[in-house]
């Protein structure tokens, strides 16, 4: 098999690439290739390539450049997002388990004391009125700080929790957008 290339090759080449083949090629040179089998083989070729590759491109529907950079800020806003949630997260676990901890010590301090500070309930007097001086810590059966305390706890929870609804919904509308 010998590997021979015509002189006018490149010239054909040149022709069908640009698109003017047949036309711009003259008779002398469709003559030739109509008798060169490596020249009518390379613009059978190209002329094929040529088709697929102008097919494809039909076929194909590019997606406007505005979209593009749409789809590639929601990227970044996400992974940013999930970046910045992590850590996050890791504070929402970290108030979770000290939350839970106090929970069972306060647990266990009760059940030490027998509920010691339910005992203002049974220094209610038997008649329907309610005075609120029942309720302050210096009639109390229990420490002087155990009221505050408790009434402290119970606010730190509710601040808390507001705040994580608060950024929860944040990181919500954050998404949507």
């Amino acid at each position: 098999m010998t590997l021979r290339s015509c002189p006018r090759e490149k010239e054909v080449a040149a022709l069908v690439a640009r698109g003017h083949w047949p036309d711009a090629g003259g008779d002398e040179l469709r003559a030739h290739v109509s008798g060169c089998r490596a020249c009518g083989d390379q613009v059978l070729l190209m002329q094929a390539f040529q088709s697929a590759r102008s097919s494809a491109m039909q076929d194909a529907a590019p997606v406007p450049a505005g979209v593009l950079w749409w789809r590639a800020q929601l990227r970044r806003r996400k992974s940013a997002m999930e970046q910045i949630g992590k850590p996050i997260v890791g504070a929402q676990i970290f108030a979770l388990a000290i939350t839970l901890l106090l929970a069972a010590v306060f647990a266990v301090w009760q059940a030490r004391h027998g509920m010691a500070w339910l005992a203002w309930l049974r220094q209610l007097p038997e008649s329907a009125t309610f005075h609120l001086q029942g309720l302050l810590p210096s009639t109390l059966d229990m420490p002087s700080w155990a009221l505050p305390a408790v009434l402290g706890g119970c606010a730190a929870l509710a601040l808390g929790s507001g705040l994580w609804i608060y950024f929860e919904r944040q990181g919500r509308e954050e998404e949507q957008r």
